[in-house]
């Protein structure tokens, strides 16, 4: 062979390279961005359920006392941190639970969207100022039992409390312009505890 046919061949070579890593390259970043948005995502995950379990143990803690709402509330703010964002919280939910978590009915649900702000007057006598409005108050502080006897009606012993997170995680690269599917991942955490009961 002669120098001029080896380089001929080399040189088809490498555009055969180029072409190849042209194909494949997109698909490979779209996979790194997936990935990078995966863990983002799979935080935020996880932030939101551990803030939700923390919140149900706040309730059932503060059990029927005034200002317990806004215990549960300044825990969620707590609690979901960095790389998620308490911002993206769209929806708390405190509400009567069975003793599996399930919702014990529809209407025994109390709603706060993450908009304006609420104050509560806590047992101490205190203020605490909590992001949040309250737009529906089927389970009030004060019909939460927690007498071992019960209280009455369908409250035949001491309640279990939940506490549901809506939350929606933004995308943190542009993957979305590849995969076409919307601005965010939406999704909830939902966690249930006893209420701590009075003799």
């Amino acid at each position: 062979m002669t120098r001029l046919t080896l380089r001929r061949r080399a040189g088809r070579t490498r555009g055969q390279t180029l072409v190849e890593f042209a194909l494949v390259f997109p698909m490979f970043f779209v996979m790194f961005m997936g990935m990078i948005e995966f863990a983002f995502a799979f935080n935020a995950i996880l932030s939101v359920n551990f803030a939700s379990r923390n919140a149900a143990l706040f309730a059932s803690e503060a059990g029927n006392t005034s200002g317990a709402d806004c215990v549960i509330l300044a825990s969620v703010e707590h609690d979901v941190s960095a790389p998620a964002s308490a911002k993206n919280i769209t929806k708390v939910e405190v509400y009567r639970a069975k003793s599996n978590g399930d919702q014990y009915s529809s209407g025994e649900i109390t709603t706060f969207t993450r908009t304006g702000s609420l104050t509560c007057t806590l047992p101490d006598l205190t203020t605490r100022t909590v992001p949040y409005t309250r737009t529906g108050n089927g389970y009030p502080e004060a019909q939460r039992c927690n007498v071992l006897a019960g209280c009455g009606g369908t409250h035949t012993g001491v309640d279990h409390v939940g506490v549901r997170i809506y939350y929606t995680h933004p995308y943190v690269t542009p993957l979305s312009n590849f995969v076409g599917t919307g601005s965010g991942i939406s999704f909830d955490r939902t966690n249930a505890m006893r209420l701590e009961p009075n003799l």
